[in-house]
Formats: structure tokens, sequence, C-alpha cells
């Protein structure tokens, strides 16, 4: 009886032993789950946020070729319908001097990239409602007909009037006395086929004018857009009078204005 006992004692204790190894490793286990059940929700958080991700690439509008891009409904519909040449101006921010310019060319149905600058505009940003003497360059869509400058003409297809009159007053800093070697006249507020320079405001001197495209002196302008020497020339033989070229231009959340 004693030996029972001392047998079923061994046993007992044995078993005990071996549970509780098994609880052990069971334990060990479950931490081990547990780590692996985090990378494993992280592995599938990752694959849920990618496909997410993907889902909503997929619901985004499709970039839309027969538009512009960035420029909502309100300033694509007053594009002309037979302008075929963008000149879009894309300010950083409302009250920002810092500006893209980007010109498109209308092929078939479809705007296409053709070349860009950084650039400048007004140094106190953009306005819907210009004045003259506010710093900020006007929003909206302005036909380009007329081009001039200090320099010869470089081939410009618009018409183009050399004169000495364009140069920036020596009083002003170096930096901006090559400013109008090169210049487009933006159509804001001026006599279409007349010289850049033309003084004529039809709108009246409080609605400002002599809004240009000009060479940049590398900070923000009195109202105009600037870009490098080898971007107006670049615009001055691209640009095509025939092709009713535009300038569509305001800081980039008034050019995408539905309404």
């Amino acid at each position: 009886m004693r030996n029972g006992g001392v047998r079923r004692a061994a046993a007992t204790t044995a078993a005990v032993v071996g549970l509780l190894t098994v609880l052990t490793v069971l334990t060990a286990c479950e931490g081990a789950r547990e780590g692996a059940g985090s990378g494993a929700s992280a592995g599938a958080d990752a694959a849920g946020a990618h496909a997410a991700g993907a889902a909503r690439a997929r619901s985004a509008s499709p970039v839309d070729p027969t538009r512009v891009p960035g420029v909502g409904a309100r300033w694509q519909r007053r594009i002309p319908v037979g302008s075929r040449q963008v000149v879009a101006v894309y300010g950083e921010g409302r009250n920002s001097p810092d500006a893209t310019i980007v010109l498109y060319l209308k092929r078939g149905t479809d705007w296409e990239r053709v070349r860009g600058w950084p650039g400048h505009n007004g140094k106190k940003g953009w306005t819907p409602d210009h004045r003259e003497g506010d710093d900020r360059s006007p929003v909206g869509v302005f036909t380009l007909s007329d081009a001039g400058g200090v320099l010869k003409d470089p081939g410009s297809k618009l018409p183009y009037t050399r004169s000495p009159s364009f140069a920036a007053p020596r009083w002003w800093a170096k930096s901006y006395w090559r400013d109008f070697d090169y210049v487009i006249a933006v159509d804001y507020n001026r006599v279409k086929g007349t010289p850049p320079n033309d003084p004529v405001r039809p709108q009246g001197r409080r609605k400002g004018g002599g809004i240009w495209l000009h060479m940049d002196h590398g900070s923000g302008t009195s109202a105009c857009v600037s870009l490098s020497e080898s971007g107006m020339r670049y615009l001055l033989r691209t640009l095509d009078p025939a092709l009713r070229p535009v300038a569509v231009m305001g800081d980039k959340a008034a050019l995408k204005r539905r309404s």
C-alpha cells in the first residue's frame, strides 16, 4: 500500500509537472502568437491601407485631357472655344508672389503640356478685383494679342513693337532694369492691337493696367507675371495669333473654382 501510494504520488507529481510544462508552453506560444498576430495584424493593416488607397485612386475623378489641368469650370468656360494655346499661371497662394507658368497646346480635343517655368506674380498675391497700385495680379482669363520690348524682335509671332520707351526707369533697383527687354501684353483693361505700353485704359485708371508677361528679377512684381528670359523667348516664338492664345491666371485655389 505504501509502495502503491508512493507510485500514485509520483504519478501525480509527474502529471502536475507535465501540466505545468504544457501550460508554460501554451503561455509562451500565446505570447508568440500575439507577437505574430501583431505582425500579421500590421501586415493586414498595411494591406488594407494599400487596398483602400487603391480604391480611392480608382474612385478619384480621372484626369480629363479636354480640360486645362487645375482649372475649374468657372474659368474653363471662359476660355474661348477657338483658343488652342493657354499660358496657365498657377500662383502658389492668394498672398504669395510665387508662381509656376505652364504652356498648354490643344491637339484635337486634348490639352497637352508643352513647357513650364518657375516665376512670380504680384508681390502681394492675387485678386479677382484688381485696382491700380494694389500690388496684386488679376485673376481671370485674358487674351494675349501684342508683344514688344527693349530688345529686337526674337522671332515673335505676335505683333512686336521694339522701343527704348519700354526700358525700366534707372531709378529702380538695378535688378529690375532688364524686366521689359521682352514683354507680352495681358489684355486686361487695354486696347488690343496696340503696343503693350499704350496708356489707354478703357475701364478707367482705377482698374489698373499695363499687366504684362515679362522677364523675371527674382521676386514679386507690381501686378505682372514674370519668368526667365529663355521662357519669354520661347513664348514669343511660340504663341501664335492664329491659335488665339490666352492667359489663365490666378492662385491655385481661385483657379479651381467651379462657379
